[in-house]
């Protein structure tokens, strides 16, 4: 069976297109090649990484890259998880279907919140809807 290459793609390629391609790789590694590329590349939330390990994945060795470091794109499937993501992404050769399933921006919600917990929650909460979202792939596609 062939894989279906699928590519989750960000502003920053930190925290919601890394978690995603975590989820990706631990749920469903068996029908999905998965990357993750950012439309810039700024490195590894570490909040991102923290509550992934608390929920039993390790993104910690995850690349953080931009979309042109990708080893081609020859994509069957692209999912923008934030909206600067989706009104900047660029044209996609062969038959790769893009998708748009934005997720809310941990790091903007949280700047503002006064305790490292309540900072946590806002990530947890993030990381909890893009794991509900990968765990239907493929018919969470359609809604």
């Amino acid at each position: 069976m062939t894989k279906t290459r699928l590519l989750f793609l960000c502003t920053g390629n930190s925290c919601r297109s890394q978690m995603a391609a975590g989820w990706a790789r631990a749920l469903k590694s068996a029908q999905y090649d998965v990357c993750s590329a950012g439309i810039e590349a700024h490195g590894l939330n570490p909040l991102a990484v923290r509550v992934m390990a608390e929920a039993g994945v390790d993104i910690g060795g995850q690349p953080s890259r931009r979309l042109d470091q990708l080893p081609g794109l020859d994509f069957d499937l692209v999912v923008t998880v934030c909206g600067h993501a989706h009104e900047s992404c660029p044209l996609f050769p062969g038959a790769a279907r893009v998708i748009h399933r934005g997720f809310d921006d941990p790091p903007r919600l949280a700047a503002e919140l006064p305790d490292e917990e309540a900072r946590l929650a806002v990530y947890r909460r993030v990381r909890d809807e893009i794991r509900e979202f990968v765990a239907g792939l493929p018919g969470s596609l359609e809604t």
